[in-house]
């Protein structure tokens, strides 16, 4: 039999390795702009955050055991962050991807998991986020003490950016004007929404989503670039206070991918720069005072080297 004691043991030093993720300034002539690179977390991402508290709390729960395996349905980010943590627990994890995957992550997943289900058929949507989940919830019913993390839905991910991520921010800032958070799960949003209307209450939190995501109303439809938009609109954005949101192109995505890196050095990936492009948008007639304006990058580019930063690689996609 598996030891108990060593899972509580191994979530401690997952715990012990996280370390606050750095705040730069970014040169700008009507902002005071800020990011916060949340690929100084342990696995890459800011994805690391909740996938610890949530693996933590079902594991004091009950819910997680030595003997459980854990399957989640993943753009990326979080499959990696999960298959991470579940080998230094000694747990198996089975990861259910899809062809929007970057090629790098699946190298990866593939490598440290023993089985990685990848499906390939666009559902009713045009994405794959349906097909996925059924997939998942197929996998739930055929394995033993299988673990089911459900990031769409579970508050635990939310309360990771409230307390982590959030506190972090406040202690750096005793004011931000505009806080741009992009939106996939709907998790970061939700926790560090609920962090402003707390401890920074004059923050206006500006949610951003990709055109062709359901999060907000938009029409479903195919997708490139992982890690931010939805073909649901996960529930926990019922418990996110958000006072307004932007939608933005893949192609403006991209474009600002590349801004971000020859403008200010940071080589972030595909949801950064859309966050990145919501904030030009937003400003764009902006004169006189400087707000304050806070976003993270939620990733690393390198992942992205042979998609996002490769020329005509959109172009070549939604020519297909």
């Amino acid at each position: 039999m598996a030891n108990p004691f060593a899972l509580a043991e191994g979530l401690d030093r997952i715990g012990a390795g996280f370390v606050e993720t750095p705040v730069v300034r970014l040169d700008h002539d009507r902002l005071n702009l800020f990011a916060k690179l949340e690929f100084g977390n342990p696995n890459g991402s800011v994805k690391d955050r909740s996938a610890y508290l949530i693996l933590k709390r079902a594991a004091e729960r009950g819910e997680l055991t030595p003997e459980s395996t854990v399957v989640e349905s993943s753009s990326g980010n979080f499959a990696i962050s999960l298959a991470s943590f579940c080998r230094m627990l000694g747990v198996p994890f089975v990861p259910v991807i899809d062809p929007n995957v970057n090629p790098a992550t699946e190298r990866f997943l593939r490598t440290i998991c023993e089985r990685v289900e990848k499906v390939t058929e666009r559902d009713a949507s045009g994405g794959f986020l349906h097909n996925r989940l059924a997939r998942t919830n197929a996998l739930l019913t055929l394995l033993d003490d299988a673990y089911w993390p459900n990031q769409y839905a579970n508050t635990d991910a939310a309360d990771a950016h409230h307390r982590l991520t959030g506190g972090e921010l406040c202690r750096v800032f005793d004011r931000i004007d505009y806080l741009f958070v992009g939106v996939g799960t709907g998790a970061t949003i939700t926790g560090l929404s609920r962090r402003m209307r707390e401890s920074l209450p004059g923050t206006k939190v500006i949610a951003v989503d990709t055109v062709g995501s359901a999060i907000f109303g938009d029409r479903p439809r195919a997708r490139h670039i992982p890690g931010i938009g939805s073909s649901i609109r996960p529930p926990l954005l019922d418990h996110a206070q958000i006072d307004d949101v932007v939608l933005v192109s893949e192609t403006a995505a991209v474009a600002a991918c590349h801004r971000l890196l020859r403008r200010h050095g940071i080589y972030a990936g595909g949801s950064s720069g859309s966050v990145y492009a919501a904030i030009e948008e937003y400003f764009a007639g902006c004169h006189g005072t400087r707000p304050t304006v806070v976003f993270l990058c939620a990733d690393r580019g390198t992942a992205y080297a042979d998609t996002v930063y490769q020329p005509g690689w959109l172009a070549d996609r939604l020519s297909r």
